[in-house]
């Protein structure tokens, strides 16, 4: 029993007192020392509790008079706010009052004013599509601001304002009509900027260093062209750049760069031939060749011919340098009266037959050329057709660029074949014409002579 009735003590004491010895523990030795220990808990327990209580009140009271603080600010702003309700009535009041009376002053200048917004906005867009901006940048975010500013109502116009937009637009209309010279910079192709003279003329076109340069109107640079027009475009612009003062004949593009731009996508002649591919390049040797041939066999003829009339005027004396002297020479070996008519005919057609190879080399193959020549055009045109169905299988109908170098080929070999062959035609005919008229002038006179010699026979 005396070891029960010590340990319910000692567990009442380490309830009542767990800070009496923390972290120790605490052993009786008898119950006397026992009851001491928990004697001295009870007093600081007491202790204890008494400090709390006491804090608990301060704290009480603290917060009593945070509370009637908080109480108090309240009222504070609630009454603030009802002032602020009565100022922000009172506010709205006082500004529908004078907007009222504004827009009754405004009267006629409001309409004035939207127009002026309407206005500014739309030339705003007008100046930055003008190459007039190249010369005066800037003119663009002004009349931006200025229409910004317009569709606010509380800005007005001011005089100065209105005034630059006057001058604004009257400066486009005057400049549209000048050909200046200014300094600016041009952007190369390679990337370099450089700072060069520049020709505006009007609101068309721009010049620079004899050359069409274009004008960005998403960046504002003046840059090179990646290729410019043909020549005969370039010179007007070149001879524009070195004049001074006059009228100089100039090639004036209205669309503002898309009449240029379509000049530029034109292919040279170089660029057509190369889209011809290799049966391009057979058609333009052998229009080479038979152009070549035409002029030696007109050249030889002419002067054969010549010779021949000569030989006409002076039948007297045989000139072997001809064919009709030659023949003349044949008639005079075999004039004598002992010689048959029928044999000197027979050695005048000898003769005769003799010339005409030379006089006809090589007008046939002439002719063979102008045969063949639209031949070419043809297997072209079905090699350009081959090339396109081919890109066809491979990349389908949706893009028309991957077509088109078979195309090209198709319609540039047909065109060749057709040019190569219709000047051979006419060329073939004229040195065949005078090959011919050559022949016959040699087979009239081998006749006349045979006639001649058949008279003095016969006498």
């Amino acid at each position: 029993m005396k070891k029960i009735l010590m340990t319910l003590i000692a567990s009442s004491l380490i309830l009542c007192t767990g800070s009496l010895a923390e972290n120790e523990e605490i052993e009786a030795k008898d119950l006397a020392e026992l009851l001491n220990l928990v004697r001295e808990g009870k007093v600081i327990n007491k202790s204890i509790s008494d400090r709390r209580e006491q804090d608990f009140l301060a704290d009480r009271n603290n917060q009593q008079g945070s509370l009637n603080e908080a109480k108090r600010r309240q009222q504070q702003e609630e009454a603030r706010s009802e002032r602020l309700e009565n100022q922000f009535e009172k506010n709205e009041q006082d500004i529908a009052a004078k907007q009222e009376i504004l827009a009754k002053r405004l009267g006629s200048l409001r309409e004035l004013f939207g127009v002026l917004q309407q206005v500014s906005g739309d030339t705003q867009g007008v100046f930055e599509g003008s190459i007039i901006s190249a010369e005066y940048p800037g003119r663009g975010v002004w009349l931006g601001e200025f229409a910004q500013s317009m569709g606010k109502s509380t800005k007005l116009a001011t005089i100065e304002e209105i005034e630059r937009l006057w001058y604004e637009l009257q400066r486009e209309t005057t400049e549209s009509s000048k050909v200046t010279k200014f300094t600016a910079e041009v952007t190369k192709l390679d990337g370099s900027k450089v700072n060069q003279e520049v020709i505006r003329v009007g609101d068309y076109n721009l010049i620079s260093n004899g050359e069409y340069v274009a004008y960005d109107i998403n960046t504002g640079l003046i840059t090179e062209l990646p290729k410019q027009p043909a020549a005969r475009f370039v010179s007007s612009a070149s001879d524009l750049q070195s004049a001074s003062s006059g009228f100089i004949p100039f090639a004036l593009d209205p669309t503002r760069g898309q009449l240029l731009q379509l000049q530029i996508e034109v292919p040279t002649i170089e660029e057509r031939i190369r889209q011809g591919g290799t049966p391009g390049y057979v058609i333009i040797a052998l229009g080479i060749i038979a152009l070549l041939l035409s002029i030696e066999r007109f050249i030889t003829l002419t002067l054969v011919g010549r010779g021949v009339n000569k030989q006409i005027n002076n039948p007297d004396t045989a000139d072997s340098g001809n064919p009709l002297g030659r023949i003349l020479q044949v008639y005079h070996q075999n004039s004598d009266a002992d010689v048959d008519v029928e044999n000197l005919a027979l050695k005048l057609d000898e003769a005769t037959l003799k010339e005409q190879p030379k006089i006809g080399a090589r007008i046939a193959f002439i002719k063979i050329i102008s045969m063949v020549a639209p031949l070419l055009g043809l297997l072209g045109t079905v090699i350009g057709m081959i090339v396109t169905f081919q890109a066809i299988t491979l990349f389908g109908t949706g893009d028309p660029k991957t077509m088109a170098g078979g195309i090209s080929q198709a319609l540039i070999t047909t065109v060749l074949g057709l040019v190569v062959a219709i000047p051979t035609v006419l060329l073939h005919s004229i040195v065949n014409a005078k090959a011919t008229s050559i022949l016959h002038v040699l087979s009239e006179q081998s006749a006349g002579l045979i006639a001649e010699h058949a008279e003095k026979t016969n006498k």
